[in-house]
């Protein structure tokens, strides 16, 4: 039976994903590294700080140094303008996976999103395997995260798990998550199942969801490679909310103005 990594590094250890497994999963890690720009609080005596920027190759490598996992949770977490989303989304995803592989680390657990296939309609259930669509900038440069994990583990041999993460919250709070609530216990679960699964795995993409009764994703070939086992379902907070009305799995997120950077043409024209 495969084991937990003695050394682990997670980026964006501040977030609410890494918060959130500081006080559950990371309490089995002998030694955890964190890394953000922002502070992470006190830490344990089985934790260490390392401040690091993500655009910053030098910077990642020392974070990497001496780890035997990567658990990889930094970077803007949303949609916005891509000057502001291209230094750690897109450079720091790099600099990440190169690091690794200067360093000879050998498992980084990428976390994607959901949003890379958000603009595939709501009444289709998904495997992982159809082709990306994006509903923003956002969802695109998780695409671009998730090219270079396959090239990392192909040319380079790394292990890479990319967790496709749905709505992490500690409840559902809109009709939407009865689709893709991912539970805080769920969300230990499913890593520590990227962290412990055997070597030699490749790459392998799984939907970051719990065990929704209306879930838009079947993961029964990740789950099963991973050995994940989510227990919480949705449902029981459906009562709350009335019935999902877009038509596409994104919901807001794929509107033509969320974000604020794609004004209308001809907006901003002088009348």
């Amino acid at each position: 039976m495969s084991t937990l990594p003695g050394r682990v590094l997670v980026t964006g250890a501040a977030g609410a994903i890494g918060t959130s497994l500081r006080g559950t999963l990371l309490r089995k890690i002998p030694h955890v590294r964190l890394s953000d720009l922002r502070s992470v609080g006190r830490t344990a005596a089985h934790e260490e700080f390392v401040q690091a920027d993500l655009t910053d190759l030098d910077q990642v490598r020392a974070a990497v140094h001496g780890m035997d996992a990567v658990i990889h949770l930094g970077g803007i977490a949303d949609e916005t303008d891509f000057a502001v989303l291209k230094g750690p989304n897109l450079d720091g995803v790099y600099n990440m996976f190169e690091a690794c592989r200067l360093e000879e680390v050998p498992r980084v657990v990428n976390t994607s999103s959901n949003r890379i296939t958000g603009f595939h309609l709501a009444n289709r259930t998904l495997d992982g395997l159809e082709a990306v669509r994006p509903d923003g900038l956002y969802g695109a440069a998780k695409a671009f995260g998730e090219a270079l994990a396959s090239l990392y583990a192909d040319r380079f041999g790394l292990d890479v798990v990319s967790v496709r993460v749905g709505s992490f919250e500690e409840q559902p709070s809109d009709p939407r998550h009865l689709h893709t609530w991912l539970s805080p216990s769920d969300a230990a679960r499913l890593y520590e199942a990227c962290l412990a699964a055997p070597a030699g795995i490749g790459h392998v993409t799984i939907y970051g969801v719990s065990r929704n009764t209306r879930s838009w994703w079947s993961q029964s070939a990740a789950a099963r490679a991973l050995g994940y086992r989510p227990e919480d379902d949705a449902e029981q907070f459906a009562d709350r909310f009335q019935p999902y009305t877009e038509p596409y799995q994104g919901g807001q997120y794929t509107h033509y103005e969320y974000g604020g950077w794609a004004a209308r043409p001809g907006a901003d024209r002088i009348p």
